[in-house]
């Protein structure tokens, strides 16, 4: 029985240490691969608002919504890295208002009600976003009945996407509401006395004449001023907020550019002069070269002074014909083919009017169309065009004038309308098609013809051959193996001569003069502890950024914040040198004006000039060639007729000023001055609150990790 307990007590615990390291497994196995565990969300976090984590896939998503908004604004398919960034910026400062301002609007009990909304897109008081999708073309007025059709068909009659629209448009009419609202509240509780407004104008009105003196900053050397140690720690400490700076990192690279090498330029000739006959031969230019050359066919008419110096006196001193070809000949890092489309006798500029008709579907279209040929169709038979364009053009600009455009040269049109436009004879009326819609176009007037040449160029780029990638990338990647830490690399690139590069960047820049997609380079860049190779984030030191590749060391870094007393001791040294220079000079400027009254006799004592000051106020903000000097031109304002000031220290050096006259108009409508400085504050109201209730909250922001 003894034997049997002590296996059962020592079982029990064993048991219970084995279950323990389960459950410990289990978590700890959870936290580390599950996704939504505690250390994957932290590796997934982008940043955090007033306490609220934000996941890097939920901000993601919402940057896709908005791409697609901007889609359906735009009518783009694609969207580039720039606007993507404005997107993700744009993003941000959504969820930081959302955040922000949501805790803020529901402790107060700001809100839209189902009532307001429904005025706001249905009611009374149409919302202008609204009134901009339903506005009937032809009556000017909402169209009220479509905008129930639509609500009606919102959720099975419509396109997707054009229900996300409505939604995203919804929630930024009921946000410009809301916002309306707590802008209201915080401008009601500010208000302008009489006396604010009474200074105010007087302020303004005020405008004073004075003579001045300088004593420059510049007119004792530096080494004349003893700054010691403790002068400097104690500005500092004085002044941290001076020295404010953002986090840095200091990249020093070298890069191994690719360039075509001499095989590659022969591949390029060769290929050229083997395309020749082929080209020669080509029925359809056009078609010819936009499936062969690197640069797609140019539809543009020329004279002969604005192609190059070669082609223009080939086919116009020359004489050369229709599809005869030029070349090949090399010209900007190219082989080219140059061969004669077409000759025209074509005038420089034309005078046209228009009427557009404007579709937003297939059915729409073939409607517009039909409509376009009967007014084609009217005109030519002498119905008024003036008359038919203020009635039936959506270009609003030109409908008033009855689709007149004025006279325009080529290029100054989109393509289709201008190639009709120049190939209309006068009074012809023709029509194209454009992405803004139909156009029913009249040439009215020409002017004088000349001839002009249309030339289709076959062009091959010399550029690296893949062979030519391979072996730069041999170069970088040899340097890289052999030279693993900073102190390798500096040698190796003393030692080879190669030019070493810097880059100072902060953690959010994307841009690295003469690198592209440099992006990639500074993301790493944060990850990287100074004094290692920067390695990308597929574990390779080397970047391939462009036509280059970069090989990479983080020098220093620089965390956001007061930046270190050493960091700054030069900038501080510089102050306190100014510092003790103002103390100096005004020392000496308080002797010279002593018991006098006379500037100039002040100033042949300092052994400067009088210089003048006119018009000065409140508002000035510089002194004539001198530049900003507030300080200066506060003291001149707030001085009398004939008062000399105590040494005032600009920015420039110590100056003593003397007013001559003061002119103060005669404005005494203190009431508008009032109601001006009143509605100031309102514009203000709404902003300033906003930035004061963000200010209050934290905000981490480490979306420089993740793009």
């Amino acid at each position: 029985m003894a034997t049997l307990q002590t296996i059962r007590t020592k079982a029990g615990l064993f048991i219970t240490i084995i279950i323990g390291i389960s459950l410990a497994a289990f978590v700890f196995g959870d936290m580390f691969s599950s996704g939504n565990s505690i250390f994957q969300r932290q590796r997934l976090k982008i940043g955090e608002i007033d306490g609220e984590s934000i996941q890097y896939p939920d901000f993601q998503q919402k940057v896709e919504e908005l791409g697609e908004i901007y889609r359906l604004n735009t009518q783009q398919s694609q969207i580039n890295e720039e606007t993507w960034v404005q997107l993700r910026e744009q993003t941000w400062q959504n969820m930081i208002n959302d955040i922000v301002m949501g805790n803020v609007y529901k402790k107060l009990g700001i809100a839209v009600s189902q009532e307001e909304l429904f005025d706001l897109i249905q009611g009374a008081n149409i919302h202008p976003y609204i009134r901009q999708l339903f506005t009937d073309p032809a009556t000017g007025q909402v169209d009220r009945n479509a905008i129930i059709n639509f609500l009606k068909n919102l959720d099975f009659g419509v396109d997707p996407s054009q229900k996300q629209y409505w939604l995203y448009l919804e929630k930024q009419i009921m946000d410009e509401r809301v916002q309306l609202k707590y802008g209201n509240m915080a401008a009601k509780g500010l208000y302008v006395t009489s006396k604010e407004a009474q200074n105010s104008l007087e302020e303004g009105n005020k405008q004073v004449n004075a003579d001045f003196v300088m004593l420059s900053y510049n007119s004792i050397a530096d080494n004349e001023v003893a700054v010691s140690e403790t002068d400097l720690r104690n500005y500092y400490k004085a002044n941290k907020e001076e020295f404010m700076q953002e986090a840095t990192r200091k990249i020093e690279y070298i890069t191994y550019a690719v360039k075509p090498s001499v095989a590659d330029y022969g591949s390029a000739e060769d290929w050229i002069n083997d395309i020749k006959d082929d080209f020669l031969t080509a029925v359809d230019n056009e078609q010819f070269v936009n499936s062969n050359s690197d640069v797609s066919f140019d539809r543009t008419w020329y004279k002969k002074e604005d192609l190059p110096e070669a082609i223009g006196n080939w086919i116009f001193a020359e004489g050369a014909g229709v599809n005869q070809v030029y070349g090949p000949y090399f010209e900007d890092e190219a082989y080219k083919l140059a061969k004669v489309n077409n000759i025209k006798m074509m005038p420089d500029s034309v005078e046209a009017r228009h009427i557009l008709l404007q579709f937003n579907s297939q059915a729409e279209f073939f409607a517009m169309q039909a409509l376009a040929d009967s007014l084609k169709t009217a005109i030519e038979k002498g119905s008024d065009f003036a008359a038919l364009a203020m009635m039936y053009s959506q270009d609003q600009g030109s409908a008033l004038f009855g689709g007149d455009l004025g006279w325009f040269s080529r290029g100054d049109m989109i393509e289709p309308f201008e190639d009709a436009a120049f190939n209309n004879a006068k009074n012809e009326v023709s029509i194209a098609i454009s992405q803004y819609g139909i156009h029913i176009i009249r040439t009215t007037n020409i002017s004088r013809l000349s001839r002009q040449a249309q030339v289709a160029y076959l062009v091959r780029n010399v550029a690296p051959s893949t062979r030519t990638y391979q072996e730069t990338y041999a170069q970088a990647s040899k340097f890289a193996s052999e030279n693993r830490s900073k102190k390798d690399f500096d040698a190796a690139v003393a030692e080879q001569n190669i030019t070493k590069n810097l880059a100072i960047v902060s953690e959010s820049d994307r841009q690295i003069a003469g690198l592209e997609n440099a992006r990639l380079l500074i993301r790493a860049a944060n990850e990287t502890k100074v004094g290692d190779i920067i390695q990308s984030f597929e574990g390779t030191p080397i970047f391939e950024l462009g036509n280059n590749y970069v090989i990479a060391a983080l020098a220093e870094k620089t965390e956001k914040g007061i930046a270190p007393f050493e960091d700054v001791k030069i900038r501080v040294e510089l102050s306190v040198i100014k510092d003790k220079k103002a103390e100096l000079l005004a020392e000496k400027a308080n002797k010279a004006i002593a018991n006098k009254t006379d500037m100039e006799e002040i100033a042949a004592e300092l052994g400067v000039t009088v210089q003048n000051a006119s018009a000065i106020n409140f508002n000035s903000f510089q002194l004539p060639g001198l530049g900003f000097e507030p300080a200066v031109i506060g003291t001149i304002a707030s001085l009398d007729v004939d008062e000399i000031s105590k040494p005032t220290a600009g920015n420039s050096g110590v100056f003593v000023a003397k007013v001559i006259s003061v002119n103060q108009m005669n404005d005494q409508d203190w009431e508008s001055e009032k109601e001006r400085l009143a509605q100031s504050l309102i514009y203000r109201a709404a902003q300033e609150t906003f930035n004061a209730q963000k200010n209050a909250v934290k905000v981490v922001d480490k979306r420089s990790k993740f793009y």
